[in-house]
């Protein structure tokens, strides 16, 4: 069996060519592109190198799924099963992203998380997931007698709702230059944690480096932040990237509510294995914690980040391989 899998974000799309059987699975050709290059997924796939024919495609998309139809988030591509089932010639599925990772919970090993607390597993139990990257996606899987049903959610775009006066003064902060409404995705996110920096600095929590500055402007804000703030050396990106950790453990702690993921709450996107000793310092936790009353039940659900790259890319090839199961 031959499968095509591909992971659709803001910032990068990538495809992988998989080869064999559900029990064994051999890699034949992986390409990752800048999404924000391409005018199209069609354009992206005509530059990749299938090899022959497939029995099945499937491509975890950023943005809502509905009828095979999908316009993605942050990105202005529009996607459809029918014409790229055209383009490829073989059954296509389209899944939101994190249906996607819910999918490909099931096919990591321990290797591929870090457990931030252990809690009390229920197999049958859900499975929440969270994940911050160019935006802020949500998934929950639920186990049937059928399998496992995964779905999509857009949790991201929930009302940012603030803990504290200083978490306060960041919504106010937003919603003035915003205009009005703020979600979580404003600042549980790559650009978020680039707003939150704004913040410091624009309310004088902390002076600007020239050094810094500089930096920010010749490369990837968020990345300069976090390198900087997770190390300390420099101190409006570590108050910065405080404030980022506490909403993320917040919104993480209120999916958590939302669901009683008894079967596991993952943490997925691209921010959280490149901080994985900040989040691990114990703010995080905390934060998702603070739950007044109901504290003592999240202390018994368990908590691991994901530190496997392709995770979607793996729920996707699930996906290729059982069209009928999908979206």
């Amino acid at each position: 069996m031959r499968l095509l899998a591909g992971d659709i974000g803001g910032t990068k799309t990538e495809l992988v060519l998989y080869e064999g059987a559900p029990d064994h699975w051999e890699v034949r050709e992986h390409r990752r592109v800048p999404s924000q290059e391409h005018a199209s997924l069609e354009e992206v796939l005509a530059r990749f190198p299938t090899g022959g024919e497939l029995d099945g495609a499937a491509f975890g998309v950023a943005g809502p799924v509905r009828d095979g139809r999908c316009h993605t988030t942050n990105l202005p591509w529009q996607l459809d099963t029918a014409t790229l089932t055209d383009t490829l010639g073989c059954p296509v599925t389209l899944l939101n992203d994190f249906e996607a990772v819910v999918r490909g919970v099931g096919e990591l090993d321990d290797a591929d998380l870090r457990v931030l607390q252990a809690g009390e597993r229920h197999a049958a139990g859900p499975i929440a997931v969270l994940g911050a990257g160019t935006g802020l996606g949500t998934g929950i899987g639920v186990p049937t007698l059928a399998g496992l049903v995964a779905i999509a959610g857009e949790g991201g775009h929930r009302h940012l709702a603030p803990r504290n006066a200083l978490e306060d003064r960041v919504l106010q902060h937003l919603r003035t230059k915003l205009g009005g409404r703020v979600s979580v995705e404003r600042v549980v996110s790559g650009p978020g944690l680039a707003a939150l920096y704004e913040f410091v600095i624009a309310t004088e929590l902390e002076r600007e480096d020239p050094t810094v500055a500089r930096e920010l402007r010749a490369g990837d804000p968020s990345a300069v932040i976090g390198l900087r703030g997770q190390a300390g050396s420099d101190a409006a990106c570590a108050r910065a990237l405080d404030l980022f950790v506490g909403f993320y453990g917040a919104e993480a702690g209120d999916l958590a509510l939302t669901v009683l993921p008894t079967g596991g709450l993952y943490i997925a996107g691209g921010i959280a294995p490149k901080l994985l000793e900040r989040l691990e310092r114990g703010d995080f936790m905390q934060a998702l914690l603070d739950k007044g009353r109901m504290g003592e039940v999240l202390t018994r659900i368990p908590v691991a980040i994901i530190t496997q790259p392709r995770v979607g890319l793996l729920g996707a090839r699930v996906a290729a391989a059982n069209p009928a199961h999908s979206g």
